[in-house]
């Protein structure tokens, strides 16, 4: 299964505990989710640059693969179900957030930082409360698995992922301004 690794570095007690499983199939629900919910958008008015997405999605994309490797030593947590098991619990927790926040964008969301045609700001559900709940998720998401798989090289892709969001939501932060002005300043006023 994970031929490719050397054995030296392969850490097979990690990969054979339940918690491990769960959250790499966690990511996987979340992926085929996105992938199936981001064929149903409106039309893009405007949107980030090809070079700030890519930039993003490189940045997350790294980040993940340091937090699910399954390398042996330089652990920054013990290898412990209970620690491991509230690590799933976290990532769970964040991926809930995240799909119900992508269900109130419905045809508003895009994986790009955008303005659809006819944009409205969304309040509803999480957005009630939260400005960016997507990104909350997946940062629990990011956390959840760094306490699951719990070597230095997770908390180093945690710490990329962080960068990647806090990135990403000061420009989000910026096309919603200019958007929607006084209405997104009073909606800030309100919310997280």
């Amino acid at each position: 299964m994970f031929s490719g690794f050397p054995a030296a570095t392969f850490d097979r007690d990690l990969v054979t505990r339940w918690p491990w499983i769960v959250a790499m199939l966690g990511w996987a629900v979340f992926s085929l989710y996105w992938d199936a919910a981001g064929k149903r958008t409106a039309k893009t008015k405007s949107a980030e640059s090809r070079w700030s997405r890519w930039l993003h999605v490189s940045l997350a994309n790294i980040a993940l693969i340091l937090e699910v490797a399954p390398l042996r030593g330089g652990r920054f947590l013990p290898l412990s179900s209970s620690i491991m098991a509230t690590g799933a619990a976290v990532e769970a927790a964040g991926l809930y957030l995240a799909i119900l926040a992508r269900r109130h964008l419905g045809l508003y969301w895009s994986g790009e930082i955008s303005i659809k045609v006819d944009h409205r700001l969304i309040r509803t559900g999480p957005y009630r409360r939260l400005r960016h709940p997507i990104y909350i998720g997946l940062l629990a998401m990011f956390a959840g698995t760094a306490l699951v798989t719990g070597t230095w090289v997770a908390l180093v892709g945690f710490a990329m992922a962080v960068l990647a969001y806090v990135r990403k939501i000061w420009l989000e932060e910026k096309n919603l301004r200019a958007a929607f002005g006084a209405e997104y300043d009073a909606y800030r006023r309100e919310s997280f």
